[in-house]
């Protein structure tokens, strides 16, 4: 017996659907659903462990994305035939639907929770990423597992002044803006894209507009949760330890202190040590009974009350924990190139936020590719963030590339790519190595990329800054601060970390998570009107430490040269067998790549420090693909005389024959009465004989032909004279 199926249709603005249906696919468990829309099929269940395991204080939720290549017919890269681990656009998709989902699971519920996206069926019209929120919150829609309300995700586009939900990638490319949007029905919750200098305003707009879409589909996952009668109970669960007497004696001794403490105003080590010391000092108020049995509560209400403190502290006192006002910008300091041996360089410091990033230029060949089910393609501007232990004067093991780097990475790359003009021959790897953090090391990224890119001599459109703001709230008072340039500790006991990036004249790109409900659009526009100022204080620091890219590159750092061929001489530079392109690499010490453009012309790129060996290797490449013109003058050598004329040559192994009846108006009779070898004269180009197929030169034709005397049969070229001596014999 087929399982009865249950779907919920969503019409786009635009027509087009999207459908979410249960029931049949993978019933066992918690809740499964399945997400079309057109071709592409995407299968999103979650389970949730019934107990916590013992020790746990948080919620471990594990959010995974895939893209099958099965589902785009396709078979896997690489030696092993099987998808291994997930690609950094994977990871991506998974941050942004982890960032809505977790904030929506009580504080207090711990229990191993697992939410897995699975896209089963690609189609090419549909970017699968912006589905995966919709697909997860509609599977725990169909669940008893403890969580607030519905949320969805949609990429909204803006392509001709006309805003666009769930384009393709084809329409993408043509769009300003390019926005994932996170909400449920009441507010936004996250923001993340990249835009071609946008104002405030226009950003605002694309959000509005992506919110009302959303709203739609939350809708349609309570309507598909009521048709398959899953609108379940929420499940039982251990619910936190609680101790109101515990909690009381805690706050009244610490909620004064810790006021204090964050009221001075300290650099980030003297304030943990001064609140690990107080901590401390608590604990000795308890019993050894008393905190052998309440321990983790006691370290519970001290969070709980130092949260509490400090953000009463900005919204009481206007002051933050470093002593600055909410609005302020910490102390910068910028150093242009630091490493001599890089192709470009540079520090930000940004008060305990440092970051160093170096650029390296190199040739197509060392683009970044992209090999996944749903693209194909290639990056030539690329930026990697490392974050070590260190940073944050901590010690633990490396275990390569965590999520956190890739998203931060991400974003510092869309903050900066717009600003790489699309004539730069070279392609570009930034490497941003974090040095200290105390929040918005991806904002110090963007900042360093900058001045490196500036000091390799990259010339960018316009420099780019970044800046990350805090917002505090309080429900009962209806208070609320908005922080520029935060923390980490603010980002942390905040309700908001919304980072923007942007010239001086736009937005270029934007991360924004929210951790509270119901943020209101006249917070949001405040909080970019804040942002810009900041921003634009940011950007007057860098252009004072690099006022404009450098007009070349360093002396030490590679040159690139583009010289497009015929395509007719793509192999005659390569050469069989690569002979020809590696002799001229040895040669030179160059690094020589070509490839085809979609005119079928021959793009050879030229990678080399020594400018006078990159114009040998052109010279080279000019000679290999010479094709003189008709009626055209160039000047020759001649290298051999023989009897019936003088080879020439226009360039190195383009040879022509100077047959001695182009040498001159008058009868030769000794070539090497016109001519002599290692001579340089001009010629002009006659073409090709069509009876003979060879190429023709004329010394003559640069000449003024003499006046015929009277009767003079004799003042004519051997040419003219042969043939009738020819047809003479016939007669």
């Amino acid at each position: 017996m087929i399982p009865e199926l249950f779907k919920e249709i969503i019409t786009l603005n635009d027509g087009r659907e999207i459908s979410i249906e249960t029931g049949r696919l993978a019933k066992q468990a918690d809740g499964s659903v399945v997400v079309r829309m057109g071709d592409a099929v995407m299968l999103a269940t979650v389970v949730s462990a019934r107990k916590a395991k013992e020790g746990l204080n948080f919620l471990p939720l594990t959010v995974d994305y895939r893209e099958k290549f099965a589902a785009a017919g396709r078979f896997p890269g690489g030696f092993f035939k099987r998808e291994a681990r997930p690609s950094d656009e994977e990871v991506l998709t998974m941050r942004l639907v982890d960032r809505v989902l977790r904030p929506l699971f009580p504080k207090d519920y711990h229990a191993g929770t697992q939410v897995m996206m699975q896209l089963m069926s690609h189609d090419p019209e549909v970017m699968p990423d912006a589905l995966a929120g919709l697909a997860a919150s509609a599977a725990i829609q169909l669940t008893d597992i403890p969580f607030e309300y519905p949320i969805s995700e949609v990429r909204v586009a803006r392509v001709d002044g006309n805003f666009v939900i769930n384009p393709s990638r084809e329409v993408l490319g043509k769009a300003d803006i390019d926005l994932m949007v996170g909400a449920s029905e009441e507010s936004v919750m996250m923001v993340e894209g990249e835009m071609d200098e946008v104002s405030e305003e226009e950003m605002t707009e694309a959000i509005k507009f992506a919110h009302e879409a959303i709203k739609v589909q939350c809708i349609a996952q309570r309507k598909l949760a009521e048709k398959a009668n899953r609108v379940l109970e929420t499940r039982e669960y251990e619910m936190a330890d609680t101790n109101e007497d515990i909690e009381k004696k805690v706050h009244e001794f610490a909620y004064q202190k810790i006021y204090d403490i964050a009221k001075a105003g300290s650099a980030k080590q003297e304030r943990t040590q001064k609140f690990s010391d107080l901590r401390e000092e608590l604990c000795k108020t308890f019993s050894e009974e008393d905190a052998e049995e309440f321990g983790e509560l006691i370290k519970k209400y001290y969070s709980k009350t130092q949260k509490k403190a400090i953000r009463d502290v900005v919204l009481n006192e206007g002051i933050r924990l470093d002593g600055r006002a909410t609005d302020e910008i910490r102390d910068i300091w910028c150093e242009i190139a630091p490493l001599p041996s890089t192709h470009g360089s540079s520090i930000f410091t940004r008060g305990e936020t440092q970051a160093l990033a170096t650029v390296t230029l190199g040739t197509s060949r060392d683009v970044n590719m992209i090999d996944l089910p749903t693209h194909e393609g290639e990056e030539r501007f690329y930026l990697h963030y490392n974050f070590p232990p260190f940073s944050t004067g901590e010690e633990r093991p490396l275990r390569g590339t965590s999520r956190r780097e890739v998203g931060h990475g991400h974003l510092a790359q869309r903050a900066l790519k717009g600003m790489i003009p699309d004539n730069t021959p070279y392609t570009i790897r930034i490497v941003s190595e974090i040095l200290e953090s105390n929040g918005s090391s991806s904002m110090a990224t963007v900042c360093a990329g900058t001045m490196a890119l500036m000091d390799a001599g990259v010339q960018m459109i316009k420099p780019v800054s970044g800046i990350a703001m805090g917002l505090i709230t309080d429900e009962e008072t209806g208070k609320y601060a908005v922080l520029s340039d935060i923390l980490g500790d603010e980002d942390h006991l905040g309700d908001m970390d919304f980072k923007v990036t942007g010239t001086a004249d736009g937005i270029t790109a934007c991360q924004m998570d929210i951790k509270v409900k119901g943020l209101s659009y006249d917070i949001m526009e405040k909080a970019l009107s804040q942002a810009k100022d900041g921003r634009l204080h940011i950007l007057k620091e860098l252009t004072d430490a690099i006022a404009a890219p450098n007009e070349t590159v360093k002396s030490y750092a590679p040159k690139m040269v583009k010289v497009t061929i015929p395509g007719k001489f793509i192999g005659a530079v390569i050469g069989p067998g690569g002979k020809v392109i590696q002799e001229m690499q040895k040669e030179t010490g160059c690094t020589i790549v070509i490839d085809e453009d979609e005119n079928d012309n021959g793009i050879v790129e030229i990678l080399g420090v020594n400018q006078e060996k990159i114009d040998d290797v052109i010279q080279k490449i000019e000679d290999i693909t010479f094709s003189p013109n008709v009626n055209e003058v160039y000047k020759v050598k001649v290298i051999k005389i023989l009897d019936f004329g003088a080879v020439v040559e226009f360039r190195p192994g383009k040879e022509v024959l100077l047959h001695i009846s182009e040498l001159a108006w008058a009868r030769t009779e000794n070539v090497s009465d016109i001519v002599s070898i290692g001579e340089e004269i001009e010629v002009k180009y006659l073409g090709t004989d069509p009876r003979t197929r060879k190429q023709k030169v004329s010394l003559k034709a640069l000449t003024e032909r003499p006046p015929r005397k009277e009767g003079d049969r004799d003042n004519r070229d051997n040419r003219d004279r042969k043939p009738r001596q020819n047809r003479d014999r016939r007669d």
